[in-house]
This record gives structure tokens, sequence and C-alpha cells, in this order.
């Protein structure tokens, strides 16, 4: 199978017919072989009863539908483990994306080689306001900390290596970054190219200004996940040393300043009133408890248990 096209979608029923039919069009026009997976994440309008007559006029139609809303992390995270197309692209379901786009996406995976090829909306029809500029400064940050030189790190349309996906966790809200993913799983060739973004056809936007929120501290998230992740012990250790250093400096002013007294016979204070004395006891006890941080961070690690990501209410 050539193709993958994973959708998730929440409340896209106006939107789903269209979106089929223009992919079914394009797939027919380059002889794709293909699959499309629909992702309902908790609908609650007709999306997954046109999701269903789908699949039973069109063999390559699939779908899965949760038990209720659980992120698009989690959709893409279900996709991933059902896809079987050489290449997977995944998409969005609010017409947005255009599967014109897929050809040359296809292309560039299987002719240049790359890992993964992330979509650039160069050209937005959002409002400048509410979501350009805020998308920039997002990326300029998700650029200088995680390395990886994307211009549009959240465009959904994007072309992957089967392998790529199926050697990556998405979770929590981390679709986002599966490019950086991608690369602290070891898949280093990964492109950009340009794409069009269309204006909203259908209903509105599932997102909020909170999404930035949450996307800078995902980012935050995912930068120390990417230097420490393996080795926390390196962070709170280190952390802990330094406490210990500026615990046991305090300390030894504490000492030497007694001994200059007891030199020159003058009056010593009780070494509780002496302000060092909380300075050394605090930073000794804050470096105490990295180092236990550090030692759980390490046990965790060991001792990681499967969690519960989302629970499927029908699959076709």
């Amino acid at each position: 199978m050539n193709l993958s096209i994973v959708i998730p979608l929440l409340n896209e029923q106006e939107s789903l017919p269209e979106l089929h039919n223009w992919i079914v069009k394009v797939m027919n026009t380059h002889n794709f072989s293909y699959e499309i997976l629909f992702i309902d994440d908790g609908s609650t309008d007709a999306s997954w009863s046109i999701i269903d007559t789908l699949s039973k006029e069109n063999p390559n139609v699939k779908g899965i539908r949760f038990l209720r809303n659980y992120g698009k992390s989690q959709a893409l995270h279900a996709g991933f483990a059902k896809v079987k197309g050489d290449v997977v692209i995944t998409m969005d379901a609010d017409l947005q994306d255009s599967p014109e786009e897929i050809p040359a996406l296809y292309n560039k995976i299987i002719t240049e080689k790359f890992d993964l090829v992330s979509g650039w909306k160069k050209k937005r029809y959002d409002s400048v306001i509410g979501k350009n500029m805020p998308s920039k400064l997002f990326n300029w940050a998700a650029r200088k900390t995680s390395g990886v030189q994307l211009n549009d790190f959240n465009c959904g349309l994007k072309a992957y290596r089967n392998e790529v996906v199926k050697n990556i966790e998405v979770s929590g809200e981390m679709h986002r970054y599966i490019p950086v993913l991608a690369k602290n799983a070891g898949y280093s060739k990964i492109g950009e190219q340009v794409v069009q973004h269309q204006a909203r056809k259908y209903g509105s936007t599932k997102f909020g200004m909170e999404r930035f929120i949450n996307g800078f501290l995902d980012l935050i998230t995912i930068w120390f996940i990417s230097k420490f992740g393996k080795r926390p012990m390196h962070l709170f250790g280190a952390l802990g040393v330094l406490m210990f250093i500026i615990g046991f400096l305090s300390a030894g002013i504490i000492g030497g300043m007694k001994l200059w007294k007891l030199y020159l016979h003058e009056p010593t204070i009780l070494i509780a009133n002496n302000p060092w004395f909380y300075i050394a006891l605090t930073t000794m006890i804050i470096g105490t408890q990295f180092f236990l941080a550090g030692f759980l961070g390490e046990i965790i690690l060991r001792t990681k248990n499967n969690e519960e990501r989302y629970k499927i209410s029908e699959e076709i």
C-alpha cells in the first residue's frame, strides 16, 4: 500500500463527505493504493454515522471512534498504530489542508528519502492577532529549544515513513512536536514543504487561545525530556551538588567566624542566631531533595507502567 491517510476529527460532519471525495479523486488521479483512516475523537454530531456510510461505499475507508474526547495526540497515536501504508499522511478534517498536496509530500518521502516532511502554511487565512502572531512566536521558540529548523511545527499536514510513526510515542498534547519526537527517536532527515492553506469552510475551530499556553508548557516539557528524559539524575544530581556546595561553604563561614571570634577573645553568639546557619541548613535540605528527585526519576524510568491512553468505542 502506498499511502495511509490519518484524519483526526471532532464534530466535522459537514466537511467529511467533501474531504473524502477530494482525497479519492487525488488518489485515483495518481493511481495510489491507499487507506483513509478517520479517527473520531468523541464527536457529538453525525460525524461517526457519516464515516460508517463512507466505509460501506469505499472499502479503503476505515474508522476508529473514541468513547469520549481524548485529544488530537491520542487520535494520532491510535491511527499510527493501525496504518499499513509505506507513507503516512496526517491532515485535518476541516478542509483547510488540501489533498492536492499529498502527491508532492509522498514523492519527497519516497524519492528524496526524507523521514518526515512537514507542511508550511506560509500564507495563512487566520486572524493576525488571534493566530498568526502567537503562532510565529511559538514556532520561533520551538526552533530555538529543539534545534529542528521548521517554520510551522503545528501544521496538521505532514508526511512520514511508516517506520517513523511506529517508533514514536505521541501522548498528552505532543502532536505539535512530532518532528521533535522523531528527531529524538533518531530520525534526523526532516524536511519542510510550502503547502496551501485554505479558509475554514464549515463550522468553527475547536482550539482556543489556551492552546498557545499549553503549547509553550509542552515545549518546556519536551525540552526537558529531550535533554534529561533518559538521565534525570544528571540534572537533579547537579543541582543537588550545587546546593550542597553552597551549604558547606555557608557552614565553613560559620566555623571561620566562630574561630576568629575565639582567636580575638571576643564574645561569640549562638550558631542558631547566625543567618549563615539557616542558609547552610536550607541549601543542604534542598540538595537532599534534588538527589531524591533524581533517584525517583531513575526508578520510574526503570519501572514504567503502561498508562491508559484512550478507550475505543467502535472500529470499522
